[in-house]
């Protein structure tokens, strides 16, 4: 177990939040089972004027969440079947998140296994889908607080060396901007 990331650590600029988030643990605790995994690809939304962002059209009862207090989840739906995990960042009234692209599975294996219906643990979480289904994450934890008991970042001093910031993916709006972020010798990265 490392140490619980506080709330003061999405309230800063969210590139810089991307950015620090690899290397991080993401935990989440479902009764008595624990299932936790390295960040290892991030992307950053940020604001009304990012046309990749959901936010891009304004607040929403679907994007309020993103104009909420920093260190608590948006989750949403997306292609109508797959969840998508984000940590809201900076400020109240300012829409901006980061999306957990990717993590390489450390805690309880043997649930995300069974909740992703695969053995081949190189695809358990190389994907946001993938990630929210092997982790159990759905509309339930939308609005979670990530300084919770249910759903935490955790610093277990894992360094990362090298980033590589890249295009976001699935978009049409914002290609330009290299605004994602990934440890690039880790094989549980979703695209290079």
């Amino acid at each position: 177990m490392g140490k619980k990331l506080r709330r003061s650590f999405f309230e800063r600029p969210t590139l810089r939040v991307a950015k620090e988030l690899l290397g991080k643990y993401l935990v989440v605790k479902k009764g008595r089972r624990l299932v936790s995994g390295k960040i290892v690809e991030t992307e950053a939304y940020i604001g009304k004027n990012d046309p990749a962002s959901h936010a891009y059209r304004g607040l929403t009862p679907r994007t309020r969440l993103m104009f909420g207090k920093p260190g608590f989840t948006y989750i949403y739906l997306t292609y109508g079947m797959y969840y998508c995990l984000n940590f809201v960042t900076e400020k109240a009234g300012f829409p901006a998140a980061v999306l957990i692209r990717a993590v390489e599975p450390k805690e309880g294996v043997d649930l995300m296994i069974k909740r992703r219906k695969t053995k081949k643990i190189e695809n358990l979480t190389n994907g946001p889908g993938k990630l929210c289904i092997a982790f159990g994450l759905d509309k339930s934890l939308n609005g979670a607080d990530l300084c919770s008991d249910l759903i935490w970042v955790e610093d277990r001093e894992d360094k990362t060396d090298r980033i590589v910031s890249a295009s976001r993916i699935g978009i049409n709006e914002g290609k330009d901007k290299k605004w994602r972020f990934y440890i690039p010798e880790n094989g549980f990265v979703s695209k290079r």
